[in-house]
């Protein structure tokens, strides 16, 4: 897959995750002989990878002697077993990162993984699949890129890059008709984005010319009526408006909604109701001993 941008704030995000953890110093790494290791980041499961990126500013902040040997990138599928990346340096300052950094590992990755299932199942469609800004407060940007590792598209990063008049809004402002005039005055130099709960309300969206109409809870049948309803308005006014599907969207519905041939599918699910991976990290634990004992793995889960 092309290379995807990183977030900007991955240092700053892991080091206050680092000082939640740590504290004023990791008491059990130092029962441990500070003696270099190697150790391997491994897969419990099949998922897909996301997160290498915050792996490696745990343990560079925590001990910058850690080296890290990725076998796999972001992006990529893993099945359980597969040794993810092989690791060498400090004991101490491993045993303090490994948390840390597996924590952003198994979160990120549950995301692009659940995001990966949605994307496979609407396949042969046009339809993207998109997240929202129903996300784990701190954690928006590396979710975010998630999603596009799984193979989705964001949505808005937050409240300052689009308009989106939702049911609130139009009951505060009196209507659809009155947010949109609202929204258009501002001219704020972004994209006006307009849900509807029902076809007046989408043809309401569409005589305010909004860049996306955002259809929230539609059964497939009226979906199919917006989406033809759109498609008639883009080829009269060489319009460029997307339709997006949002609401009760599952893996089990999600090729129904696609079908109908809506432009994206918007789920909150995706970076809300996440599940973390399983990935675990075995140490070597003769190579940080002076013993000559045999040589085998310790699998070690932190908790």
């Amino acid at each position: 897959m092309s290379e995807i941008p990183l977030p900007d704030d991955i240092e700053a995000l892991v080091e206050r995750a680092i000082a939640e953890d740590l504290g004023d110093g990791d008491r059990t790494a130092q029962l441990v002989p500070d003696k270099t290791t190697q150790a391997s980041f491994v897969a419990r499961e099949p998922f897909v990878l996301c997160g290498t990126a915050w792996a490696e500013a745990v343990c560079r902040q925590i001990d910058p002697a850690i080296e890290l040997e990725w076998r796999f990138a972001d992006g990529a599928s893993v099945k359980s077993g597969d040794t993810i990346c092989r690791l060498s340096g400090p004991a101490r300052g491993m045993l303090s990162a490994e948390r840390t950094a597996l924590n952003f590992l198994q979160t990120l990755s549950g995301t692009a993984t659940v995001v990966r299932r949605f994307v496979e199942r609407v396949r042969g469609t046009d339809a993207r699949i998109v997240d929202t800004r129903k996300t784990i407060p701190g954690l928006r940007s590396a979710q975010k890129y998630a999603v596009r590792c799984g193979g989705g598209t964001n949505h808005r990063a937050g409240l300052y890059d689009a308009i989106l008049i939702k049911e609130n809004h139009i009951a505060a402002a009196g209507g659809i008709e009155d947010a949109i005039a609202a929204a258009r005055a501002l001219n704020a130099g972004v994209p006006v984005m307009c849900e509807a709960e029902s076809l007046n309300e989408v043809q309401a969206a569409l005589d305010g010319a909004v860049d996306l109409l955002l259809c929230d809870d539609f059964p497939t049948h009226l979906l199919t009526k917006a989406v033809a309803m759109t498609r008639e308005y883009r080829r009269f006014n060489r319009a460029q408006t997307i339709i997006e599907a949002s609401g009760g969207i599952s893996i089990n519905n999600v090729r129904d909604i696609a079908d109908t041939g809506v432009d994206r599918i918007s789920i909150g699910g995706l970076t809300k109701n996440l599940q973390a991976v399983d990935i675990s990290m075995r140490v070597d634990d003769a190579s940080a001993s002076d013993s000559p004992g045999p040589v085998h793995s310790l699998s070690v889960k932190m908790r």
